[in-house]
C-alpha cells in the first residue's frame, strides 16, 4: 500500500527526484504515494479510490510544492472531476498545489472490443477497432 501524505514532511522520507509518484486519494481523503512504476491498484491496497494518476513534488523555498498532477491511471479510469479530492487531499496535508491537473485525461472502454482508449481531442473513436465511444 502507499504511503500517506499527511504533511510536507512525509515527503522527506520519500526522496523525490526527476520521476513522479503513483498515487491515489483513499476513501478517508487520504493522499498516498508510491514510486511510478508501481500499479495504482497496488498503491490502493485493491481498495476502491476517490482518485488516483500522477504526482510530483519539488521543494521550492524550502517547502514541498506540487508542480505536476494528473489523473492518469488505466487502473483506475478516474475523470477529471475527481480534481476536488486530490486538491482537498494536499491542501489537508499543507502541501501547495496547481488550480487544477496539470494534465487531464479522459477514459473510456469501447462497447465493441472491449479495449480501454484514452480519449484525445474529444475524438470519441476507438483507436483499436474505431468503433464509437461514449462521451459520457
Amino acid at each position: 500500500m502507499g504511503a500517506p501524505i499527511t504533511s510536507s514532511a512525509d515527503i522527506e522520507g520519500l526522496a523525490p527526484d526527476d520521476e513522479p509518484f503513483t498515487y491515489i486519494v483513499d476513501l478517508e481523503g487520504t493522499l498516498r504515494v508510491a514510486p511510478r512504476r508501481s500499479e495504482h491498484v497496488a498503491c490502493a491496497g485493491g481498495r476502491p479510490v476517490l482518485a488516483a494518476g500522477e504526482i510530483a513534488f519539488e521543494r521550492v523555498h524550502g517547502e514541498w510544492v506540487v508542480t505536476e498532477v494528473s489523473n492518469q491511471s488505466t487502473g483506475y479510469c478516474p475523470g477529471p472531476a475527481s480534481w476536488p479530492e486530490v486538491a482537498g487531499a494536499l491542501d489537508r496535508a499543507g502541501i501547495a498545489r496547481p488550480d487544477g491537473f496539470t494534465a487531464a485525461f479522459v477514459f473510456r472502454r469501447c462497447g465493441g472490443c472491449g479495449e480501454l482508449n484514452v480519449v484525445k481531442d474529444e475524438h470519441y473513436v476507438c483507436v483499436f477497432c474505431e468503433g464509437g465511444l461514449s462521451g459520457i
